[in-house]
C-alpha cells in the first residue's frame, strides 16, 4: 500500500504563489548590470515570441522541481504486508551439568547405553523445538560456570551450542550454586513474570557457591528454579565375585535439589532414566506454556529518493543549457571570423 509518511508537507505546496502574490517584484534598472559585448550577436538571432516560450519552460521546470521537493519532503513509502511476529512471555535459561560424572554410561534406550550428557542433549533439544516464541539461553557449569549462550529468539543457535557442549569443559566438580549466581546476574533486569532457571545435574555441590544462598538470591529476584536430579539404571560392573550391578548416582543431593526449588517456586524432578526424564521436561512444558503474544509488523520502503533524483536530473537539465547555448555562440564567432 502507497502512502506519504508526513503527509502535513504538501502545505507548503502553495507558498511560492504567496511569495509570488504577497512580495512586490524588484525594481528592473533602466542601464543593465553587465555590458554583453555579444548581446547585439543575441539579440538578432532570438527573436521575442522565442524568449516568452523559454520563459514559460523554466517557469514550469521550476515549478515542477518544486513539487517534485514537497512530495520528495512528504516521505512517499510503500507498506508491505503485514507480518506477524511473536513476542515471548518468558525468558528461560537452562543450567546443564558437564561435570565428569556425565559421561556415566548408564542411559539404557532400547537395549543401547548413552553416557548421561548424549541424553540429556537429546530431550533437551526436543524441548527447546517447543519454546518457540521464547527467549532461551545456555549456561554449562562444572567446578565453575559460564554463560554457553544469552538469551536469544534462535533456537537453532542454543540447539547447536548445546551439541557442542564437552565432557570437563568447565571442570571435573559440580557447582550449583555458581550456576544460579550467573542465571540470576542474567534474568534480574527482566521482566518479572519472565523469569525461568531449569537446572539439570547428577552430583551434590562441591564447589563454588553455596547453593542455598544463591537460591534466596534467586527468590529476592523473582526467578522460578526449577530443578532435576539425573540418576541412572543399575550397570553392570565387573567384580571378584562376577558381574554385578550397581547404581551410579548414590551422590546426588535430592534435598538440596528440592530446597532450591522450593524456595523460588519451582518444583524438583528425580529422573533415573530416559522416560523419566522425557517425563520431566514434558511436565516443564505444561509447568510453564508458551505465551507468546502475535504482534503484526509491515515492512515500510521508503521512495522519497525518486522524487529527489526527478528534481535533480531536470535541475542539471536546466543548469546544462547556458553550457550549451555559450557553446554554440563560440562556434558562430569562429564561422563568422573566418
Amino acid at each position: 500500500m502507497f502512502e506519504f509518511a508526513t503527509p502535513v508537507a504538501w502545505f507548503l505546496l502553495p507558498l511560492p504563489l504567496l511569495v509570488w502574490l504577497l512580495i512586490p517584484p524588484a525594481k528592473r534598472s533602466s542601464q543593465p548590470a553587465l555590458i554583453l559585448p555579444f548581446y547585439a550577436d543575441i539579440k538578432t538571432l532570438c527573436e521575442k515570441k522565442a524568449r516568452v516560450r523559454k520563459y514559460r519552460l523554466s517557469r514550469l521546470l521550476a515549478c515542477l522541481v518544486w513539487v517534485l521537493g514537497v512530495c520528495a519532503l512528504a516521505g512517499p513509502q510503500w507498506l508491505g504486508k503485514p507480518i506477524q511476529m511473536a513476542r515471548a512471555g518468558r525468558n528461560i535459561l537452562l543450567a546443564i551439568d558437564v561435570s565428569g560424572s556425565m559421561e556415566t554410561p548408564d542411559m539404557l534406550v532400547k537395549g543401547k547405553r548413552y553416557d548421561r550428557l548424549s541424553l540429556v542433549k537429546a530431550v533437551a533439544k526436543r524441548f527447546i523445538d517447543k519454546r518457540e516464541g521464547d527467549r532461551l539461553g545456555l549456561i554449562l557449569f562444572g567446578s565453575r560456570a559460564y554463560l554457553q549462550t544469552p538469551l536469544t529468539y534462535d533456537r537453532k543457535t542454543v540447539k547447536a551450542q548445546l551439541e557442542d557442549a564437552t565432557i570437563g569443559l568447565a571442570g571435573q566438580r559440580t557447582a550449583i550454586g555458581d550456576a544460579i549466581g550467573a542465571a540470576v546476574k542474567r534474568l534480574s533486569a527482566l521482566p518479572q513474570n519472565a523469569r525461568v532457571l531449569v537446572l539439570l545435574t547428577d552430583g551434590a555441590s562441591n564447589a563454588g557457591a553455596d547453593p542455598i544462598q544463591a537460591a534466596k538470591m534467586a527468590a529476592k529476584n523473582h526467578i522460578r528454579i526449577y530443578t532435576i536430579g539425573l540418576g541412572g539404571d543399575k550397570i553392570p560392573v565387573d567384580t571378584p565375585f562376577g558381574v554385578q550391578y550397581r547404581q551410579q548416582s548414590s551422590d546426588l543431593d535430592p534435598h538440596t535439589l528440592k530446597t532450591i526449588a522450593d524456595l523460588t517456586g519451582g518444583l524438583f524432578f528425580r529422573a533415573d532414566n530416559p522416560a523419566s526424564l522425557v517425563e520431566a521436561y514434558q511436565r516443564l512444558n505444561d509447568l510453564e506454556p508458551v505465551t507468546a503474544e502475535s504482534t503484526a509488523y509491515r515492512p515500510v520502503t521508503p521512495l522519497y529518493h525518486w522524487p529527489l533524483l526527478a528534481a535533480f536530473l531536470i535541475i542539471l537539465g536546466f543548469l546544462s543549457r547556458p553550457v550549451q547555448r555559450s557553446l554554440t555562440r563560440r562556434r558562430l564567432h569562429n564561422v563568422l571570423d573566418h
